[in-house]
């Protein structure tokens, strides 16, 4: 018999290497871990639980919990028992978490590492099955331990078949509600195949998982991409202990988002201030030396693919790094797609674009220059929502993705724009404010920041300080702020120059709604809390206004 589709992979690599550690876990400081051979087991003792519970094939299982080794061991054990996963963001709050559990018909969830359960537990209806994980202080009637004593291993695994739904991923909101996303078998079986050949992904590598496994992304570059390759995962124990961790493990690949890649930046700057390492690295002798010491503090020094990808990065941050001899890699693509879109590479980069379509990919643009896609990646349409899985396609079965791009004359894809992201001032003139607010983040005083305009002559932005910025004088910021706008307003036309910078009282957060579990900024919620101002804010005198 051939071995299962999704769990295969994993299963050849049990029977070849069954000694092999395949996750690790901090807990208290100390290293847990599991082999192939025993997450293997655990895994199955799960999945026959969950047939013992009436949790029967092609039921939905949603998985709430941070990032840790009983996350996949979860989702490998309900792809065993065919059930289709429904992995939810660890930061939702129950309000957010229980119109998903009701919209995916979910059965049973399984609750792991979690920061506030006791609030998100009032989500969990009273006729889900609750499975939680003793490991991380969670205790409900069923438990993860209990079940895997008391249950024998599955002997016969579910046979999937390629068309089958083995997925429902909620997008994490950036325009309005979560839409269920539905991926089939052959989608990710296909996604993993060619981004392993085209992108040169390590053999056996060592992986570190910190951004959230319930976005697709981290799943297919950690999960899917570690069954196949047969690697060693390792996770982060909390946000106190991540860069102690990352720094033991030294992953082969590494895959952050922009605003951890200047929070990085950060960091060095506040241990090392850019004139003390500009004279450094003009060094000859001493240049390999701090490149090589940043690199291993960072835990990138066996890095050979470190990529950015979910939001925009600044050319200058890459090119900072790249002096640094961390090379950042820009990735593109979608829920929606699974990733199935353009990846810069090593021996095909290019900064200031996210690289070449991945073979297979069919791309055409739209009039409005909306870049549409067609692969195998593409999802098979949003669960229970026939209307909008119509609207997402165009007549010839492209995905809308909703960005605006061009390539070069070399292939390489930029995106210019959000469709729905642009707006017009009140002269008339539509701004696409994506890549201005890239450009913006050449300065390292801003952490997150918003370009808006509606209603006034030119556009504004809102600004949310770093750490970095905190620690300025107002009259500092001022200067600092002033500057980066005369330099980015020289690259601009005439009507998109940005006239003020607003600086935000607080943080935009992923608790106060601000941003999305993904980290990118809900610009509509920005927008709808902050326009009533945008006339005032405008008329005050200076360059530098503070909310």
């Amino acid at each position: 018999m051939n071995q299962p589709l999704l769990t295969g992979h994993f299963l050849k690599w049990e029977k070849t290497k069954p000694g092999a550690v395949f996750l690790r876990q901090p807990v208290n400081g100390v290293w847990h871990s599991w082999t192939y051979a025993q997450a293997g087991d655990e895994c199955r003792r799960m999945a026959q639980a969950l047939r013992n519970l009436g949790v029967a094939p092609g039921s939905h299982v949603a998985i709430l919990s941070k990032n840790c080794a009983h996350w996949l061991m979860a989702d490998i054990a309900i792809m065993m028992a065919g059930c289709i996963s429904i992995p939810i963001y660890p930061s939702l709050t129950s309000t957010a978490i229980h119109p998903i559990l009701q919209h995916a018909d979910t059965k049973a969830i399984i609750v792991g590492k979690l920061d506030k359960y006791e609030e998100q537990r009032a989500a969990v209806d009273a006729g889900v099955i609750a499975i939680s994980i003793e490991a991380y202080g969670l205790q409900e009637t069923y438990t993860w331990e209990k079940l895997v004593q008391q249950n024998e291993p599955l002997q016969e695994l579910h046979q999937w078949q390629p068309k089958d739904i083995f997925t429902i991923v909620y997008t994490s909101g950036t325009t309005g509600n979560p839409k269920g996303v539905m991926h089939r078998v052959e989608s990710v079986e296909a996604v993993t195949a060619v981004g392993i050949r085209d992108l040169q992904l390590p053999h056996e590598p060592d992986l570190f998982s910190f951004l959230p496994l319930s976005h697709i992304a981290e799943r297919l570059a950690i999960e899917f991409l570690g069954m196949c390759n047969g690697a060693n995962i390792a996770f982060a124990e909390g946000l106190d202990s991540f860069a102690k961790n990352l720094e033991e493990i030294q992953p082969h690949l590494f895959f952050a988002v922009p605003r951890l890649w200047s929070k990085f930046r950060e960091g060095i700057l506040h241990k090392m201030p850019q004139q003390r390492l500009n004279l450094l690295l003009s060094i000859p002798f001493v240049r390999s030396l701090v490149k090589r010491g940043i690199r291993k503090k960072l835990g990138l020094s066996r890095a050979s693919h470190i990529y950015s990808a979910a939001a925009p990065i600044s050319m200058e941050l890459l090119q900072w790094f790249d002096k640094l001899g961390i090379t950042i890699f820009q990735g593109y693509g979608m829920t929606e797609d699974m990733a199935y879109s353009h990846f810069c590479c090593p021996g095909g980069n290019k900064f200031g674009t996210v690289g070449k379509a991945l073979s297979g990919l069919q791309v055409k643009f739209a009039e409005d220059g909306e870049i549409r896609v067609k692969s195998m990646g593409n999802m098979e349409g949003y669960y229970k929502e026939p209307a909008m899985t119509a609207e997402a396609f165009d007549k010839e079965g492209y995905l809308k993705t909703g960005d605006i791009g061009e390539y070069d004359h070399e292939g390489y894809l930029t995106i210019t724009g959000r469709v729905k992201d642009q707006f017009k001032t009140d002269k008339g003139k539509y701004i696409s404010p994506a890549p201005i607010e890239t450009r913006l983040h050449i300065n390292p005083v801003i952490d997150q920041v918003c370009v808006v305009g509606t209603g006034i002559p030119q556009p504004i932005m809102l600004i949310v300080l770093s750490e970095i910025g905190l620690k300025l004088s107002r009259p500092e910021l001022s200067k600092s702020l002033e500057a980066t706008l005369a330099q980015v307003n020289k690259e601009l036309e005439k009507f998109e120059r940005i006239e003020k910078a607003v600086i935000m009282k607080e943080h935009w957060t992923i608790d106060n709604g601000l941003l999305t579990p993904s980290l990118k900024v809900k610009r509509n919620l920005v927008e709808k809390i902050h326009l009533p101002y945008y006339p005032n804010w405008f008329a005050t005198p200076g360059t530098v206004v503070w909310e």
